[in-house]
Parts: structure tokens; C-alpha cells; sequence
């Protein structure tokens, strides 16, 4: 099983066993990561799970689709590694996988 870091905006780290084929966001939410919210439950109709990928994962996780982009522009302080946790499939490619949350979701 892939491992996946989240790390919250005052430097806690939570590292969970992701299963393949799922999301970032419903790792976090099985796994009661502080900070994720996923109203709408992965549907990438709000943007209560966005994260921060780290630099070195950027490539591997990919860039975000424009529906994505269009959720993004109401998360709280968007940065160019911001994505929406729901929409990051776990791959065993990404064990390791380190992501931060923002201080707040929008």
C-alpha cells in the first residue's frame, strides 16, 4: 500500500496507508486528517479538500483538469502546486506521496 504524508499548516504530520485506486481526499477522510473537509464528498463541486503538493511530487500527480482549475479559484490561498485532493488517484507510483493543507478551506 502506497503511504501518503499529509502535513497540516502547524507542521503536524499524519502519514496513512492509501489504497490504491482511491483518492488523496478519501484516505484523508477515512483517516480523520485534520483539515480536509470534502463537502461534496469528492464530486469536485467545492473546493474543501484542497492541499498543496509538494514540489517534488508535482510531475507525478499531474497538472489539474479544467474543472479542477475552475473548483480552485474558490479555495482559500491557491499556489501553483494547489490541486483538489479528490481528484489525485492514489497509484502504487505514489508511495510517498508528501501533501500539505492549507490553514482553511474555502
Amino acid at each position: 500500500m502506497p503511504k501518503i504524508s499529509f502535513i497540516t499548516f502547524d507542521g503536524k504530520s499524519f502519514e496513512v496507508d492509501a489504497e490504491v485506486g482511491s483518492t488523496v481526499m478519501e484516505n484523508a477522510v477515512k483517516n480523520s486528517v485534520p483539515g480536509i473537509e470534502a463537502e461534496c464528498g469528492g464530486a469536485c463541486a467545492c473546493a474543501t479538500c484542497h492541499v498543496y503538493v509538494d514540489d517534488a511530487w508535482k510531475e507525478k500527480t499531474g497538472e489539474p483538469e479544467v474543472m479542477e482549475e475552475d473548483m480552485l479559484d474558490f479555495a482559500y490561498d491557491v499556489q501553483p502546486t494547489s490541486r483538489l485532493s479528490c481528484q489525485i488517484k492514489v497509484s502504487e507510483e505514489l508511495d510517498g506521496l508528501i501533501v500539505r493543507v492549507p490553514e482553511r478551506q474555502a
